[in-house]
């Protein structure tokens, strides 16, 4: 099946979860995260609400897998024209972006030093079921996964079956992104993969060095 994949990951989890008595903080955390992130996952699908049903920017993802201190989702994108899939990513980009600015704002009072940061990885390609549909595996979720643990990114997504170059690709696409080259562990030395600009700006002049011109 060709699909999508985003695995999301909370920088920071490991040592929020070494506080004194996390038993007490720790879940508190992870069920305002899960619920509030599923709740985005489904809000940016929905693009107008009819009373016959709702309008979708594109298809709902049909697999969700809690890992520990993040969530793997894949999307079905046999079907998905390259709009569809660049909203995906668009959707995907502003979570990132709305876990900071929005749920971190509502645990201040609840936990002390959540996971600051929330960061993603998107790749495209073919996924396998295992397990009666229990569970999936693929060179892509590989591949989001690895570029979600890249230096200096909050959010990038491999520049594979991304269309980029249409007429009404959105601005983000157009003045927010850049292809870069970059090496991934056991994957590829000269990889392309698209950042957000801001990522690039904001990040030290060692990790810098690792992405380069395509």
């Amino acid at each position: 099946m060709d699909a999508i994949a985003a695995v999301f990951d909370l920088e920071g989890f490991t040592t929020f979860c070494k506080q004194i008595d996390p038993h007490l903080s720790v879940p508190i955390y992870l069920s305002r995260f899960l619920d509030w992130l599923i709740d985005q996952l489904k809000k940016h699908t929905i693009r107008q609400h009819h009373r016959e049903g709702s309008r979708l920017w594109h298809p709902l993802p049909f697999f969700l897998k809690y890992m520990g201190d993040g969530l793997l989702v894949l999307w079905d994108c046999e079907e998905m024209k390259p709009v569809h899939v660049r909203n995906v990513i668009l959707h995907l980009a502003r979570i990132c972006s709305l876990y900071q600015t929005e749920l971190l704002k509502t645990l201040n009072g609840l936990v002390a030093d959540a996971p600051p940061t929330l960061r993603c990885g998107v790749a495209r390609g073919v996924v396998y079921s295992v397990g009666d549909d229990s569970d999936y595996v693929g060179s892509c979720i590989n591949m989001a996964a690895r570029i979600q643990k890249l230096p200096g990114l909050v959010f990038a997504f491999n520049r594979r079956g991304v269309d980029l170059d249409e007429e009404d690709a959105s601005e983000f696409f157009k003045t927010r992104i850049k292809v870069q080259k970059v090496a991934i562990r056991g994957i590829g030395e000269n990889e392309l993969i698209c950042v957000r600009l801001k990522d690039l700006e904001s990040m030290n002049p060692a990790d810098r060095k690792l992405y380069r011109e395509p």
